[in-house]
């Protein structure tokens, strides 16, 4: 997902698909349900966590505190099969969304979230990713 800072438009940068869990939700249930929301995609099944990531930054003249937990998923297709849904925040900062080969998002010189994101996603490519989650910071 391609985001911005409505309020300041030049700040700009890439991050995976995710939003708030509802209360009384599970992770998994969330991430199916964010991807679906902001992919269309519909998935039955989410796969193991890889790594949990704390970060603190400023987003429409406010403080935020979040922490994101990333999910592998696996899909067959890239067409959405359900309609997308953003909330009114999303679509304010919302730019694009694409899918990226390993080959274009190494060689991406925008901001990443995370930063290090081509070298986690080729080391899960290659076989090498920790089987436990890693832990983050930003």
């Amino acid at each position: 997902m391609h985001a911005r800072d409505p309020d300041q438009p030049d700040h700009h940068w890439w991050e995976l698909p995710g939003g708030g869990q509802d209360p009384g939700e599970k992770l998994e249930d969330t991430a199916r349900r964010e991807i679906a929301e902001e992919t269309g995609l519909v998935l039955d099944e989410i796969g193991r966590k890889l790594w949990t990531r704390e970060s603190r930054f400023t987003y429409r003249g406010r403080e935020h505190h979040r922490l994101d937990h990333v999910y592998l998923a696996h899909t067959d297709t890239t067409a959405p099969h359900t309609a997308l849904r953003y909330t009114a925040n999303e679509r304010a900062g919302l730019i694009e969304r694409r899918w990226w080969s390993a080959a274009a998002l190494s060689e991406c010189t925008d901001k990443l979230l995370p930063a290090d994101l081509p070298n986690l996603l080729q080391a899960l490519l290659d076989g090498s990713f920790p089987a436990a989650p890693l832990t983050l910071t930003a």
